[in-house]
């Protein structure tokens, strides 16, 4: 069974990339930072579907503890799947911060900074010797590096440095034959910086093409494609999961 580990995985878009991946027949390990009920939920939603999952504790914003997890996803792999190897891993943890330039503190760029660029980096390092050769890498970037919308510069900046960093995983993996790809979500309904006011919802909805705010499966289940067979030709892009977008 190849077995992914997808960050941030016990709500939102990380939650449903990690039941859409179990329907697909992978086995999952989800991370979570402060809501173990909420991971252990999708777990047991993954376990009703036929499917087999662990959740486990990760705060992406510290590297110091990336060593400790890398045990602790050996550790698992172990009990529950008799493995020594995992095939594919989503980084999605994140969150949102709404703050124009002239206001955001250094605290809060620096927050942002190690959750959605540094996290990442050192996370995949951290775990590479744990991935299996023709391995698969997908980054949740964000529609924000391309549109620009007022309030989310750091965040849209750190998402941009993602998808550059994405074309270099898959550049210096390759040897190993793993790919490495980012999806770029538009306006999706979740918690992320606090959820939509249906007011903004209208405005987002009637700036895309499909005249709606996308869905956390409508992500998810892109995520869980790209790690198939179907698409191994696949690298180094950047996907955007949008409805058309501001097109």
């Amino acid at each position: 069974m190849s077995i992914v580990i997808v960050t941030g995985g016990s709500r939102g878009i990380g939650a449903s990339a990690a039941v859409q991946c179990a329907r697909r027949g992978l086995g999952v390990i989800l991370t979570y930072n402060a809501n173990p009920a909420a991971a252990e939920q999708v777990v047991a939603t993954i376990a009703a579907q036929g499917g087999k999952a662990a959740a486990l504790k990760l705060d992406v914003a510290n590297s110091a503890g990336f060593p400790a997890f890398a045990d602790a996803v050996r550790q698992t792999l172990g009990e529950t799947w008799q493995a020594t190897r995992f095939d594919a891993l989503v980084n999605n943890a994140g969150y949102g911060l709404y703050n124009p330039i002239a206001a955001i503190t250094e605290t809060e760029f620096d927050g942002l900074f190690r959750v959605h660029l540094k996290g990442p980096f050192f996370l995949t390092q951290a775990l590479l010797p744990l991935m299996a050769d023709g391995g698969h890498i997908v980054n949740v970037a964000s529609a924000t590096s391309r549109v620009a919308t007022t309030g989310v510069a750091p965040y849209a900046a750190f998402k941009g440095g993602l998808e550059v960093l994405t074309r270099y995983m898959a550049k210096e993996f390759g040897e190993r034959r793993i790919r490495a790809n980012a999806v770029a979500p538009g306006p999706i309904r979740t918690e992320l910086g606090g959820g939509l006011n249906e007011e903004f919802e209208t405005l987002l909805a009637g700036q895309t093409a499909l005249g709606r705010v996308g869905e956390p499966d409508d992500v998810g289940a892109v995520i869980a494609s790209l790690l198939s067979y179907d698409n191994r030709w696949i690298n180094a892009q950047t996907i955007e999961v949008a409805g058309g977008y501001m097109i």
